[in-house]
Order: structure tokens, then sequence, then C-alpha cells
């Protein structure tokens, strides 16, 4: 008997929603109507348990296509619905069986069982692209065969029907195609296992269809007519890996296999620098598959390019790059997490505000970074290769938030530096240091042969301390988050106070600054831009030299122009009193003022382009220069 009844949750406005405005992406249907399948299957196992009549020892899940009559058919042989069940499961909106059986499940402390439904409406995705579902179903409850048909308006009919073993067979009518969708798409081949590759790879159960075979050729045949069509025939094909190499054991998997995984995964023509295998059981059940690409994609640093680790629950696809499990700084890391503790939106395909998400992205980053301390420590050439193309981001990553992350990451920074070959991090930098040196020294330059030009390395020399090069824009700005390393302070050779003559001689600096004050008042006066102008206690060879004040250095004020601020950092320029040019300064002050100034603005242009920084009146400057050279 066919009866036709209402649904009993809301209304078509309500259904409408559910199909029209839940789900992102028309083909996530097949992925829901595959996982009701794969639940619909874990529960007949569970219950022939205690049930041995109704064990199947041939489990399956099969997607056939019917192009003739446009129809689309996934069947299963799980553990079918009674009528009560259709009625309670399918026509009411958002009631889910699978939730109602876990319920029970946990209430008699049975083993857990791995199921993938939660909301109840997964089923309704059908809709999408299907005007009538029908769903002819045997439950091993009670024997009975029953079919449930609606087009997903106000109703649904259930009728009894003849099916021959358990399970459920669920057809989809397609719509009709528009301009927008091909819904025919669904038919085809190369679709479904597409999909089936995409969203259910790792549904545990074989996932079926029909796929078309070549027959050999037939040595009879006319071998010269080569418009003559192929022979084929059709076949029963399971499109599914099932075990994700996530799940395997690590001694399980070989390098050449994880290698293999991650090109075929991520679409690269390179093995990754490095893989990393996390595998997570208690509190909180997750598996992640790790790996660091061996040179950046080619729209990594583009606006195109997202952070996120693929997302599964249970085997089943959610989500291509889901930000919240890595923080940006690691960005570049490609992988994936499976957990079945995840707490999904309705449609599954966004996360919910979830602790147990923080704690699997706390662990995920804790893991990558103790593989990259792994890499530092042993295999030091292979570092140097990573850090070449990510180190910059390491380096946000400990400046950003005020250096929230800097105990994590301090010790994977590594720098080129004035004394040695090759890179080498702060640690490596203290354990070298000279008897009696307190500081970390650091100068910004390009490289070994900038910096050594630069005036305020001559006494920093002549110690033998050795010197970080900063030469990143970002690496001065994580000096100073850092503030100090194992508490030895980060200290410029621009910075005024390096402290690095003997006490006598800073004793004659000092005296003969109260004998020059009248000179350096003079020159400061003749220089407005100019916060103070002293004695240098650092140079050796040069006349003179520039030093900042406060926490604004050249290097700062040169990154904070290119991004359009007028910060500036305040200029002491650096005078040499064992120098020549001391004297002649002094010597023209004597004898006219106007020379002595001239003779000032040269000096401090000159010293503004030992720093790589331009005049303000680059004409004046030639002018000058000019006018001195004829004397």
């Amino acid at each position: 008997m066919k009866e036709t009844k209402e649904f009993k949750t809301e209304t078509k406005r309500l259904l409408d929603m559910m199909i029209n405005s839940i789900y992102t992406h028309k083909e996530i249907f097949l992925r829901e109507l595959i996982s009701n399948a794969s639940d619909a299957i874990d529960k007949r196992h569970y219950m022939s348990l205690t049930n041995t009549n109704i064990a199947d020892s041939n489990y399956k899940i099969l997607v056939e296509a019917d192009k003739e009559n446009r129809t689309l058919t996934i069947t299963d042989n799980g553990v079918g619905m009674t009528e009560e069940e259709l009625e309670s499961h399918l026509g009411t909106i958002a009631k889910s069986g699978s939730k109602e059986f876990l319920e029970a499940v946990s209430k008699e402390n049975t083993p857990e069982v791995d199921i993938i439904g939660q909301f109840g409406v997964g089923f309704y995705s059908a809709f999408m692209v299907a005007k009538r579902v029908d769903v002819l179903t045997k439950s091993v409850s009670d024997n009975t065969s029953h079919l449930f048909s609606s087009e997903g308006l106000e109703s649904y009919t259930i009728e009894d029907s003849q099916k021959d073993d358990y399970g459920t067979k669920i057809t989809l009518y397609l719509r009709d195609n528009t301009e927008d969708d091909n819904y025919d798409d669904y038919l085809d081949e190369y679709r479904i296992k597409e999909l089936v590759k995409k969203y259910s790879d790792y549904v545990r159960y074989p996932i079926m269809t029909w796929v078309t075979k070549y027959d050999p050729k037939d040595e009879n045949e006319d071998k010269d007519d080569e418009n003559k069509e192929p022979k084929t025939h059709l076949e029963l094909e399971t499109i599914n890996s099932m075990l994700p190499i996530w799940k395997k054991n690590k001694s399980e998997v070989t390098d050449e296999e994880l290698n293999n995984f991650y090109k075929s995964k991520f679409m690269d023509y390179q093995d990754p620098i490095t893989s990393i295998h996390v595998n997570v059981e208690g509190m909180l059940t997750y598996t992640a598959l790790l790996f660091i690409p061996k040179k950046p994609f080619y729209d990594f640093y583009s606006d195109r390019n997202e952070r996120g680790l693929q997302l599964y629950t249970k085997g089943v696809f959610i989500l291509d790059k889901c930000k919240e499990l890595i923080p940006e700084y690691l960005r570049f890391v490609k992988g994936l997490v499976d957990s079945s503790d995840l707490s999904l939106n309705i449609s599954r395909e966004m996360l919910q505000e979830d602790r147990a998400i923080k704690k699997i992205a706390t662990n995920v980053e804790k893991k990558i970074l103790a593989e990259l301390s792994r890499m530092l420590k042993n295999d030091r050439e292979k570092y140097l290769e990573f850090f070449k193309d990510y180190g910059i981001n390491l380096k946000y990553g400990l400046y950003e938030n005020y250096g929230e992350k800097k105990d994590l990451l301090k010790d994977l920074i590594i720098f080129n530096s004035y004394n040695t070959d090759k890179p080498i991090t702060f640690s490596e930098y203290v354990e070298a240091m000279k008897e009696g040196q307190k500081d970390i020294y650091y100068a910004i330059g390009k490289n070994k042969e900038v910096v050594e030009k630069l005036p305020q390395m001559d006494l920093v020399k002549s110690k033998g301390y050795d010197v970080l090069i900063l030469s990143d824009d970002v690496d001065e700005f994580m000096i100073q988050v850092l503030k100090n390393y194992n508490d030895h302070n980060f200290k410029s050779i621009n910075s005024q106070d390096l402290d690095l003559i003997d006490e006598e001689e800073s004793k004659k600096i000092d005296e003969l600054k109260e004998t020059k004050k009248s000179l350096l008042e003079k020159v400061k006066e003749a220089l407005p831009g100019v916060k103070d102008v002293v004695l240098s206690k650092r140079l050796v060879d040069a006349p003179c030299c520039l030093a900042s004040d406060g926490e604004i250095s050249f290097e700062m004020e040169r990154v904070l122009k290119q991004q359009h601020s007028e910060v500036k950092a305040e200029r002491i320029l650096e005078l040499n009193p064992n120098h020549n040019v001391f004297n002649k300064l002094e010597e023209a002050y004597d004898n006219d003022k106007a020379l002595g100034d001239k003779y000032a603005r040269l000096l401090y242009t000159n010293a503004l382009l030992q720093e790589g920084i331009l005049p303000d009146d680059p004409k004046a400057f030639s002018e000058a220069l000019c006018e001195l050279l004829l004397k």
C-alpha cells in the first residue's frame, strides 16, 4: 500500500534552504550518500557481532550510472531501514539515525563504532542534482522491504516493496540541464571516479562502479581497417584506495611510497625535503601526514596561495585548505589531518569553533618545529637548503604578535656572519664568542663584502669579534623583539655605546670632548637634521659615521619608508678625533665659519651615503664637493 506523507519538520522553505544553501558545491552529494552507505555497513557489521544471521563477508558500495534513463544509483549492503526508520530518518529533516545509533551504543558501554553521519541532512544533498529520489531498502531488523520516494517538496511516499538482499539502493533521477549546470556530467565514468577519489578515496569499504575495458584485438580481424572502433565491455572495478597511507604503521611505509604519495597528492614533480608522520591516540585521536616541499610552489608569494592542511574525518575528505590547522608562518607546509574527534558544521564543509582543532594545530606545529630542529642538528646541508627558501617565514613567525613564539623559533634562525663561511645559529655564535665578550654584535648589509666596508666595523674587527649579518628587512625588527639571547644582549655596530675601547682611551676622548665642545656645537648648529654631534669611541680609519638614537634604526627607517611611513631614525654624527679630516674641520672653523659649515655638511652627507641614505639636497652636495675640489 502506497502512503503519501507530509514532511514532519518545517515546510518547503526549510527544505529549499537545506538543499540550496547549506552546501557550497553540488558535487558534495556523492560524498554524503557514500558516507551514509558506509555508516549503514558499519551498523550491520556491528550488529552481526551478536547476530551471525545478518553477517556479510562481502561489504561494498556500488555506484551505477544509467545515461539512457539519466539516473545515478548508490547501493550498499548495510543495515537497511524499516518503514518507521524511513519515516523518522528521511521524513524528518535533521533527524540523524547515525547519531541515535551512537547514543544507543554508548549507553550499552560497547566498543566505539566509527560513524560519519552526525546531522541527518546528508541525504537531502541529493536533491541538489536530482528532481526525484527513490530509496529502496530492506532492513535486517524486520526483514521487510520498502520504497521511499520524494521530489524534495512538501511530501514523500512510502510503500511496501520487494528487495532480495539487505541494504539500501538510492536512485537519483537527475535534474534537467541548464545553462549553468550540466547534470549529465555526473553520469560520466571519469567524473564518478574523480569524485570518489577526491572525497571518498579512503572509505574503508570497496566503492565499485562499472568501467569500460577494451577487448584485446582478435588476430583474425582485418588489421588494415584502422577506422573500425575497438571492442569494449564493462567490468566492475573498485575505485577507492580504502586504506590511506597515513593509517599504515610508519615501519610499513617506505620513503619512496611517501614521496610518490606527496607528488601525486600535491602536484609536485620533486620529492619533498622531509615528511612528518604524526599518530596520536587518547582523549583526542588523529593522524597527520605532513611534507615540506623542496622548493616553494610557483604561487607561494601570490595572493592566490592560501595556507592550510587538507582535512579528513574518518577517511572522508572535508576541506582542501583548513587554515586553522597551521600557523601563517608555516604556510609552506603541505599535508593532511584525519580525525574523528572534530565538530563540523551541518554541511561538513567547515569547522565549528572547537578546542580539539586548536589542540591538533598546536601539536602539529610542535611536530614540524621538532623535525626542523632535528634537521638542523643532524642534516645541516639539508637545513641550509630549507632555510634559504623558507627561513624568512620563520623570522616573521618569531617577530609576529610581539614575539609570542620567540622561544619556539629562536634556535631555528640562522645568519651569515663576518667570521664564518656558513650560516650559524645564535647558540653557535655565543659558543664561539671571544673571552670577555658580553654582547652579540650585528650589522645590516646584503653580504659580508658590504658589511666589511662599514666604518663602524673597524673597531669590532680589531677585537676579533664576530658580527651577524642581517640581510632581510624583517631581521632587525626580529632582533628587537628578541632583545637578548641567553642573557647576551644584541647590539648593532651602529650603536653609540659599543664600549669596545679600553678605559684609558675612553677617558681621553671624554676629556677631549670638553676641550672640543665649542667645535662640536658649531657643527651641530650647521646640521639642523642631526640630534647631536659627538666624538667617536669606535672609529679607527674613517673620519666620521652616523649612529641612531632610540628604537628606530636606519634600516628600520628604510623599511618603513617603503611602506610610506615618514618615521625617521634620530641621527647622531660621530667624528673621529684621531683623523686628519677632524683637524682640517677645526682649522676651517677657526678661519671661516661659513667654510667650516660647508665642511660639516659634506662630512654629514658622506656619513649618510655610507648608510645608504640619499641626502635631502643632492644638488647642494654636488656643488659643495666641486667647490672643494677646485680649491
